[in-house]
């Protein structure tokens, strides 16, 4: 746990010794293969099985379920450390934990446990099925359906930008099962088998970056589901998804804040060693300014990553605030930091020799998945305008 104090925390020695553990890895395991990973686009079944070996994939999870203990502040840690290196390689952990989170959150003990004893050995991976080609923000608008037959469930519908498709085994999949219900309340969370019948993949999506995670479209035309595939209680899986994001957005943050911070990294490097007018272009005050800009963003983006992290941990009821407003910082920083070290590296920053072109690419996408940022300002600014400011305790 981090040492609290006032609203302000820092982390444990344990947990500061973790992070040298899981940057050591990402240098050394993943460093030689990100580009290589980038250019492919194939899932590094390699890190993947490493990662497992480290115990990566049960940071986080209940120690009593077979998890590795830990918190969402230690799961912060170990997302941006890794996308410190390469965004696609954060995305396994990331996602997995973003599927685990409904099941841990409203699952029966049986689901508990498959889901922490499969990731913990790598024998499964999971995905989060709730965009649809026509609901993506308005994600309660979605036209999956799953209808009652007999003592079970038959399950039809189509869902869109599913990261980890084809390589996972098991979807968490949301789907209407009242369309006369009230909107909103009338869903309900299903765990499905991959190979079930009826159950099939489209094409995987050719992505600006996070190459070598793959996203595809996931088809279920009458696919048989028993009772015990339901996650939590019928026509209350929309307030499982919602609350799933509110825990899952500060991982979000961290991935974001660490391709900020390997952009930064790759920038000071360059600045220190590229000489133009007779001297280390870093002498120069304009780059001086620019690089303390981009190293007080990612800061700032990391402090309220983590506060919103530990808030998660604490039950806090301004969580979702929180977690809004830290993916959306983390993310525009992201963006910014990396636009900004490709400037920096001039004509080197915009090839791909350079990790800064990819860290760029990368950065994109933590502004639109799980909530584009339009979407958390709304949050955000409802929360305020609803309650009176939920930043302050009561």
């Amino acid at each position: 746990m981090a040492a609290m104090g006032g609203d302000g925390f820092e982390l444990s020695e344990e947990q500061e010794e973790f992070r040298k553990v899981v940057r050591a890895f990402a240098e050394e395991v993943i460093g030689p293969r990100a580009a290589e990973i980038d250019e492919t686009d194939e899932f590094p079944w390699d890190i993947h099985k490493a990662m497992v070996a480290q115990g990566f994939l049960g940071i986080g999870l209940p120690e009593e379920l077979g998890g590795a203990g830990g918190g969402p502040l230690d799961v912060c840690v170990l997302i941006e450390e890794l996308a410190r290196v390469s965004g696609g390689v954060s995305v396994i952990p990331l996602v997995n934990r973003l599927a685990a989170i409904p099941i841990l959150l409203a699952g029966s003990d049986a689901q508990k446990r498959e889901v922490v004893e499969g990731l913990v050995s790598g024998e499964h991976q999971y995905s989060y099925c709730l965009t649809e080609p026509g609901s993506g923000s308005d994600a309660a608008a979605m036209s999956s359906r799953a209808v009652r037959d007999g003592d079970g469930w038959r399950l039809t519908g189509q869902k869109r930008f599913i990261t980890n498709a084809g390589i996972s085994d098991r979807y968490v999949y949301f789907a209407v099962t009242d369309p006369e219900g009230e909107k909103g309340h009338n869903i309900t969370a299903f765990l499905v088998p991959g190979d079930a019948p009826g159950f099939s993949l489209g094409r995987s999506e050719k992505k600006m970056g996070i190459r070598g995670s793959p996203t595809r479209e996931v088809f279920c035309e009458d696919v048989p589901l028993t009772d015990a595939d339901v996650i939590g209680e019928v026509h209350k899986g929309f307030q499982v998804a919602l609350r799933t994001l509110d825990f899952a957005r500060p991982t979000v943050a961290a991935q974001a804040v660490g391709i900020a911070q390997g952009a930064l990294d790759q920038a000071v490097l360059y600045v220190r060693q590229r000489e133009q007018f007779g001297k280390p272009i870093g002498e120069f005050q304009g780059i001086r300014f620019m690089l303390a800009d981009m190293a007080t963003a990612t800061e700032a983006a990391r402090l309220l990553a983590y506060k919103a992290a530990s808030m998660v941990a604490a039950g806090d009821p301004r969580t979702g605030y929180f977690a809004a407003m830290a993916k959306t910082f983390a993310s525009d920083t992201a963006m910014s930091v990396t636009t900004d070290a490709v400037q920096l590296l001039g004509g080197y920053g915009y090839i791909k020799d350079f990790p800064v072109e990819r860290m760029m690419r990368d950065a994109k996408i933590t502004q639109i998945y799980e909530g584009t940022n339009q979407i958390q300002r709304v949050v955000i600014a409802r929360s305020l305008l609803h309650s009176g400011g939920p930043g302050r305790k009561a």
